[in-house]
């Protein structure tokens, strides 16, 4: 099974990034972490080193990786959703795991979200984390 985490730096996320690892470990798995965002700040390094304990802890030698490739200007959720739809199609992965912040009916309007795009797109088995 090869699982693709996608983070962005919130609680469920990281959790979401725990429950995949164990996943992963329970069948025989690997893991792959992405923060997707338009350019790379302190903040970023940040999630990259929490996700790296995160792994190091669950015993996954795996590094975390940003991608630049996304523009999220405009309803960023919907666009970083595509994006994962894209790398899942590009590199093969059996199964996604998300954390979901369970945002209000207007804020999805207004800004779209990554697990409900990934989610509604029915391409690929996705488990949502709260």
């Amino acid at each position: 099974m090869h699982i693709l985490v996608p983070i962005d730096g919130s609680d469920c996320s990281f959790r979401a990034l725990e429950f995949a690892a164990k996943m992963a470990d329970r069948y025989d798995g690997s893991v792959h972490v992405v923060h997707f965002t338009d350019e790379e700040t302190e903040a970023t390094d940040t999630i990259k080193q929490r996700a790296r304990s995160v792994l190091d802890a669950q015993g996954i030698d795996a590094d975390p990786e940003v991608s630049t490739d996304v523009d999220i200007e405009f309803r960023p959720g919907d666009r970083v959703g595509d994006a994962i739809l894209d790398l899942v199609e590009a590199d093969g992965y059996d199964h996604v795991v998300m954390g979901h912040k369970g945002s209000g009916t207007v804020e999805r309007a207004i800004l779209g979200s990554a697990a409900e795009t990934v989610l509604r797109s029915e391409r690929v088995p996705v488990t949502i984390i709260p």
